[in-house]
């Protein structure tokens, strides 16, 4: 509900607006001079302003500074019964949304006022859509037929319209945000504002002021009072990413307002109650974070209500002939360009690479494929030039691999030693299934089930 000042120094004139405005709905507060309001202003954020022009001591154009410059979103409304042409004009030039004369029609001041409000909203709607297109992942939407997909997208169907939170899981690029973003739009608080917000970009001394928000002079450069993206989120939902990389000090308040549903600005003395939907996404281990201390363990199960674990693309690399197009038809239609085609030789090399930077990896190749292309097909010997790295990494014959104090993943180095093989084995043989499994000295069925095993599809027996 929207939160109205009201200014006045005429007992009756506040009376009626705030029965009017309560009545309507709104959340208001009613003071009878300029000083009371500039301090009701110094303590919380209000969405309307109404405030009389002339008063004693603090005067409306006074009350109208003070508000643009503790909370410039806030539109004003300024009323008096001694209207002067001089005053309107000075009154719009501090930035009055509109300037009323008494006595005035009910009716009048009803439709001004949602006007108002509205006005703010479409700000509020604005600036959202900047900070989304600014901070959207480049992906167009999920795309994956592969089982591990599937799964994900049948888990997302069921808990969108839970107010459960969710706690996504996966390697860097593998979509966490687009999981967020489809939990939101399938849900009931689809109409309301998605606010995401990466808590690695944003140092830890401003973390808290971007979530919460903060009052003017709480700190250096708070030069005028700010709703946090919780606030701004309300009603809706808040994706925190990579979760993982927040400090004890940041854990503790997410704690409180997933337990409350209430947090203090920077510098605030008022609670401010939300209803948000959280959901968060890490690419640590935060199991492990809660064992060696560096995450708090009633955080991570108050998030890890419904957990969402993201697959890795060399885990569906059946996917990749999917994405590729997907890919390469929005970035062709972005361009303008013709669409180019890959040949199977080329589909066959990005098949065998290791995607360590999973799907945004692959966009960002299929990105330059498209700017770069200047045939109509795109060669195995293009790609290769384009990728960043070469395909999964073989220890030198006879050298045996080091193990450093961090340790490795044997299981992903075996399984991507086992995968590369099989791929240069089909490509040797022309991709004939059988005459490949005799050259890895497989029998045709353990051959089959590798390639189901790494979704390996194509060729023939």
């Amino acid at each position: 509900m929207e939160k109205i000042l009201v200014v006045d120094d005429e007992q009756s004139l506040r009376e009626v607006l705030s029965i009017m405005l309560k009545r309507a709905g709104y959340v208001v507060t009613s003071v009878a001079d300029g000083e009371e309001a500039i301090d009701h202003l110094n303590k919380e954020i209000f969405d309307l302003v109404i405030t009389d022009l002339r008063m004693p001591k603090v005067d409306g154009m006074d009350v109208l500074k003070a508000v643009k410059s503790a909370s410039p979103e806030t539109v004003v409304l300024v009323i008096t019964a001694f209207a002067s042409a001089d005053s309107a004009v000075e009154a719009m030039k501090q930035g009055a949304y509109d300037y009323l004369t008494k006595p005035f029609q009910v009716d009048e001041v009803q439709l001004i006022i949602r006007n108002a409000l509205e006005k703010r909203r479409l700000t509020t709607e604005n600036m959202l859509l900047k900070r989304e297109m600014a901070s959207q992942s480049s992906f167009a939407q999920l795309v994956g037929q592969s089982d591990a997909m599937q799964k994900v997208f049948d888990v997302v169907r069921k808990v969108a319209d839970s107010k459960s939170n969710v706690l996504i899981c996966g390697e860097s690029g593998t979509g966490k945000e687009l999981v967020a973003r489809a939990i939101h739009y399938n849900s009931a608080r689809s109409s309301m504002p998605f606010v995401a917000v990466n808590c690695s970009a944003v140092p830890e001394t401003l973390l808290e002021s971007e979530l919460f928000g903060h009052m003017k002079g709480s700190f250096t450069g708070a030069i005028s009072n700010k709703a946090g993206l919780f606030e701004i989120a309300n009603g809706g939902t808040i994706f925190l990413d990579e979760i993982g990389d927040t400090t004890p000090t940041i854990q503790v308040k997410l704690l409180r307002v997933i337990q409350e549903r209430e947090f203090r600005r920077v510098g605030g003395n008022q609670d401010v109650k939300v209803d948000v939907r959280i959901v968060a996404a890490t690419n640590k281990d935060l199991e492990k974070a809660v064992a060696d201390g560096s995450f708090r363990e009633d955080l991570y199960y108050r998030l890890d209500v419904i957990p969402i674990r993201l697959p890795p693309l060399r885990l569906r690399s059946g996917d990749i002939p999917l994405l590729v197009n997907h890919f390469l038809e929005r970035f062709s239609k972005d361009s303008g360009r013709p669409m180019p085609v890959l040949s199977p030789e080329a589909m066959h090399v990005l098949l065998g690479h290791e995607w360590r930077g999973n799907v945004r990896e692959l966009e960002n190749l299929i990105e330059r494929v498209v700017a770069f292309s200047t045939e109509g097909i795109v060669t195995d010997e293009d790609v290769r030039g384009w990728l960043h790295r070469p395909t999964t990494p073989q220890p030198q014959q006879g050298v045996p691999l080091d193990l450093t104090d961090e340790g490795l993943d044997l299981e992903g180095l075996i399984n991507g030693i086992e995968k590369d093989l099989l791929l240069k084995a089909l490509e040797r043989s022309k991709w004939v299934k059988k005459r490949a499994a005799r050259l890895l000295r497989l029998n045709t069925r353990s051959f089959r089930y590798r390639l189901e095993k790494y979704a390996i599809k194509g060729g023939r027996d």
